[in-house]
């Protein structure tokens, strides 16, 4: 009845080449960095696997048999194989090329490409591009709807991993026009008695449409919008009074703080992205610009 091999270590054909290169299991040894009896013992048990001998023992060293002969260029190309695969992914690791998916709310990615931000970042990485996805309800990284997230609020992010980058600030607003109409709220008591901006059902559990119903539960609200931006525009218009980010209220000439930062209101901003995702290049150079760049980033999502 023939003979079948059993299954061997791949890894045991680099003990063949060598002893078959440097004609003794000490020199094979040296240049594999192991000691001789290791070449030696994963020989043996390489021979044990084959049903074979590969090697004969001479006074003047180790001499390949016929049969080690014959299977001796068949290693060589196992081993020229492995030695490609580990030079390919040298590559692939140090490739940091393509396309992140950046996702965060609509007036932040109009405040980031305004700034000087995206171009330091691509004289950094020229091979990486960064395309937004643009969004005030909060994008499910962990489905692979988006690479990266800059996001703040009320989450749960037990499976991301995050950064603080900075804080998010909400203030009450309205516009000139609407105070010289309609008078100022000096305090948060007196929102009940004014118009009021908010979210529309689609964001209900967001924080501010949760602080609405709990301060001015019985208040009018006017205008009702799925987006932070919605609300700047509803407030700019006249229609009514509206909690906003200090970062845009601020930045609008046509809006006046009536109402100063809200304590419960405030909230951290991170940088945040699936662990699998924190190990790749293109993403592990983003995410840590990201943070490296938190200084410049603040007065963008802080204000």
């Amino acid at each position: 009845m023939p003979h079948t091999a059993r299954a061997f270590n791949w890894d045991d054909l680099k003990y063949l080449i060598g002893v078959a290169r440097h004609g003794s299991t000490l020199a094979a040894g040296r240049a594999l960095e192991v000691d001789q009896s290791t070449v030696q013992r994963r020989l043996v048990e390489l021979e044990r696997r084959l049903g074979q001998p590969l090697v004969q023992k001479r006074p003047t060293g180790y001499r390949l048999t016929a049969f080690g002969e014959a299977m001796l260029p068949y290693a060589e190309r196992i081993e020229s194989a492995v030695l490609a695969f580990e030079r390919q992914l040298l590559v692939a690791v140090a490739d940091v090329s393509g396309v992140i998916r950046v996702t965060c709310p609509e007036p932040i990615v109009y405040r980031i490409t305004q700034s000087t931000f995206l171009d330091r970042f691509r004289a950094c990485h020229p091979a990486l591009e960064v395309h937004f996805v643009m969004s005030d309800k909060y994008v499910d990284l962990m489905a692979g709807d988006a690479d990266v997230a800059l996001r703040s609020g009320d989450t749960d992010d037990g499976d991301l991993i995050g950064r603080k980058i900075g804080d998010s600030i909400w203030a009450v607003y309205a516009s000139r026009t609407y105070v010289e109409r309609h008078g100022r709220p000096e305090r948060i008591e007196d929102l009940a008695r004014h118009a009021l901006v908010g979210f529309d059902e689609t964001m209900a559990k967001h924080r501010i449409a949760a602080w609405l119903r709990k301060v001015a539960p019985e208040a009018s609200l006017v205008a009702r919008s799925n987006s932070v931006l919605g609300l700047v525009y509803s407030a700019k218009a006249g229609v009514g009074v509206a909690p906003l980010p200090t970062a845009l209220g601020d930045a609008e000439p046509d809006l006046v703080r009536v109402i100063e930062p809200v304590a419960e209101l405030t909230r951290v901003w991170r940088v945040l992205t699936t662990p699998e995702l924190r190990r790749t290049p293109r993403v592990a150079a983003f995410f840590d610009f990201v943070v490296n760049e938190s200084a410049s980033l603040r007065p963008i999502i802080t204000g």
